[in-house]
């Protein structure tokens, strides 16, 4: 067991190294050899991942953590009196049982139009029942990361001494009407599911018939996002075989 410990931590180190460069410090690495040897978690598989510095965990690796630890059970429940689902607003109640003889730990969820990202728009009762499960789990076993699911949105906005221009002019990586960046979205969706960002790059601009992702319009790369981030969510293994398809292209061409 040690052993695989050690072999889990060294690839985990390795990918990180690989993937953020720039963003894994000394005490960055050193949280991940905490985290790999207290909960086994893998970078590669995407149970975790490093966001401006510092890392967070997500439902999978949360499940994963439970499965290990032989969860007996996790049960959810809407809190209607709560919720308003015209204004898309969803309250969740969620309980582990770690053992038979548990008494549950308790984690509470909501979920909003203004509080989720923009590519999981219109499905904010699931996200609320997932992040009170998330924080059910992390309470039962004392995970201190925050998930990334439990993450809200925070749209950039400019200052009140930076004048705002008309929002029929744009580019396609500028606001709209006050929504968020496009780069912005492309960028958290590429972190949350790990993806290589060169080759999200090189789809896109596939996706999009251009050259390259700046001369695509605003509603191409929209489309493109939408589609990536249901594609992630769904089946990640047949996305990365797929993005796996464009470096085999750039090895050809090099």
């Amino acid at each position: 067991m040690s052993r695989n410990k050690s072999l889990l931590t060294a690839a985990n180190i390795a990918f990180a190294r690989r993937h953020w460069p720039t963003e894994c410090s000394k005490d960055v690495l050193s949280k991940l050899r905490e985290l790999t040897t207290t909960f086994s978690v893998s970078v590669m598989r995407g149970e975790v991942c490093l966001i401006n510095g510092a890392w967070y965990v997500n439902n999978a690796g949360l499940m994963r953590i439970a499965q290990k630890r032989r969860c007996i059970g996790i049960h959810s429940r809407l809190l209607a009196q709560f919720c308003d689902a015209a204004q898309s607003r969803w309250v969740f109640k969620a309980t582990v049982f770690r053992s038979h003889n548990s008494k549950g730990f308790t984690g509470y969820g909501d979920a909003d139009p203004t509080n989720v990202s923009p590519v999981v728009r219109g499905a904010e009762m699931r996200v609320a029942e997932t992040r009170a499960v998330n924080r059910a789990l992390r309470k039962a076993y004392g995970i201190g990361l925050c998930s990334v699911e439990e993450l809200g949105w925070e749209p950039k906005s400019l200052g009140p001494s930076i004048p705002q221009r008309p929002s029929s002019v744009t580019n396609s990586n500028g606001n709209q009407n006050g929504s968020p960046r496009l780069r912005d979205r492309l960028c958290l969706l590429i972190r949350q599911h790990q993806l290589d960002a060169n080759l999200v790059k090189a789809y896109a601009a596939d996706s999009c018939g251009t050259p390259n992702l700046r001369d695509a319009t605003r509603e191409q790369i929209e489309t493109f996002i939408t589609n990536l981030a249901d594609w992630a969510t769904k089946d990640r293994a047949a996305l990365l075989c797929k993005l796996n398809s464009y470096a085999r292209s750039e090895e050809v061409t090099s």
